[in-house]
């Protein structure tokens, strides 16, 4: 199944860099696409195309649509962009220098509108310490999880995905005991192991993907940030559709059962964006469903 393959390529890579476009010309926007398409590999650099911009191209992509505005007690922002480019690589100097090119490449269809910097912490771990992603689906199970199937030509083979900047306050995390800490993840920091005792409230049982029904299985392909906003976890999910991502981010709002996971104890998105991964040929990205309108 010819998907983009940097979507679930592991080791994750030392260095990412996700850029965030909106439309500025919409008349350049297919002949942009067209010189953006020989760029994207799916592997170095993957595409996601956000809502605005299939509307503008008058395309219809099944199960595409904007981030959802959750009428929550906590505040999870949408911010929807148009196109997402996710690059990745080992030399932070070779991301900078390909986006300063690819910026140049899109415009005057598209303007860069946000950019983030992330990077691997510690082999994997979030920068409270803790590690990121113990209960992603591997291999087999992971594309079971994130990659559409059976789907029609164009659709088959391709990826939606949710991403959200979230930006801790570090300092209050450290300064809680170790104990509330634990409490707050669901796991020991010392071991990852899952505590048996943790509250409702922990972050772990807030979205344990088997506890939903139906099952709530998606990959999470996270790194660390930090820059003038401050620092947390670029979060990205992966799946077949957003129904995974979207019921786990409402329990943990409390729009479920009326708990709001620890998380927001310490943390808060900034950032909320829903895009669609195009699938590849042997030509390179997949865009027929968007230029063939």
């Amino acid at each position: 199944m010819p998907f983009q393959q940097g979507l679930l390529a592991t080791p994750v890579p030392v260095h990412a860099r996700h850029l965030f476009f909106a439309i500025e010309a919409p008349e350049a926007v297919p002949a942009a696409l067209d010189a953006l398409a020989g760029h994207v590999d799916g592997v170095r650099l993957t595409l996601g195309v956000g809502a605005p911009l299939a509307k503008a191209l008058g395309s219809q992509v099944d199960g595409l649509k904007p981030f959802p505005q959750l009428d929550a007690v906590v505040e999870n922002p949408s911010t929807q962009h148009a196109l997402w480019l996710w690059l990745r690589g080992e030399e932070r100097g070779d991301l900078y220098l390909r986006a300063q090119a690819l910026e140049q490449l899109l415009s005057p269809a598209f303007s860069l509108v946000d950019q983030v910097d992330g990077f691997l912490h510690q082999g994997g771990r979030d920068l409270t310490g803790y590690e990121d992603g113990t209960e992603n689906p591997r291999d087999e199970a992971a594309v079971e999880a994130a990659i559409l199937k059976a789907a029609q030509p164009g659709l088959d083979g391709s990826c939606f995905a949710a991403f959200q900047l979230w930006k801790h306050d570090l300092q209050y995390f450290k300064s809680l005991p170790q104990q509330a800490q634990d409490d707050i993840i669901g796991r020991r920091l010392s071991d990852n192991e899952e505590l048996d005792d943790a509250p409702a409230s922990a972050h772990v049982k807030r979205t344990a993907q088997e506890s939903f029904e139906p099952e709530a299985f998606m990959v999470r392909r996270s790194v660390s940030w930090a820059d003038t906003r401050g620092a947390g976890l670029a979060f990205v999910a992966l799946g077949r559709s957003f129904d995974a991502f979207e019921v786990q981010l409402r329990r943990m709002s409390g729009l479920e059962d009326g708990i709001i996971d620890g998380l927001y104890r310490f943390s808060r998105p900034l950032t909320g964006g829903y895009y669609w991964c195009p699938p590849m040929t042997a030509a390179g990205v997949d865009l027929r469903l968007l230029l063939s309108a």
